[in-house]
């Protein structure tokens, strides 16, 4: 399944299931709670994590479509330009970025 798609299901559930549409700060609460159960599940070793990471996939993907926002196309822009850029480790071995990539590979 794309991203756009599952972006598009996710905010027909909402409406079909009468959740909030409109209410963004809300949203972005809902989207935190999400997070923060995922980690629990993740720390606690709990065999629902897969689920509990794709409640987070699906609040954003409903914020994304409450805000007009094509996240499909967003994240592939996005993984282009994360590509381009280069990092290299500061004095405690932290990447830190050092370039938004060549001009040429900006380009092509």
């Amino acid at each position: 399944m794309e991203i756009r798609q599952a972006q598009q299901l996710a905010w027909e559930n909402k409406l079909d299931k009468g959740f909030n549409t409109s209410d963004v700060p809300l949203e972005f609460m809902l989207l935190q709670g999400e997070v923060a159960e995922s980690f629990q599940a993740w720390r606690r070793a709990q065999p629902d994590l897969g689920e509990e990471l794709a409640d987070v996939a699906l609040y954003l993907f409903a914020l994304a479509q409450m805000n007009g926002v094509d996240l499909d196309d967003q994240i592939e822009r996005k993984i282009v330009k994360n590509a381009r850029r280069q990092y290299t480790p500061d004095s405690n071995g932290v990447p830190v970025r050092v370039s938004e990539g060549s001009a040429a590979e900006r380009r092509g």
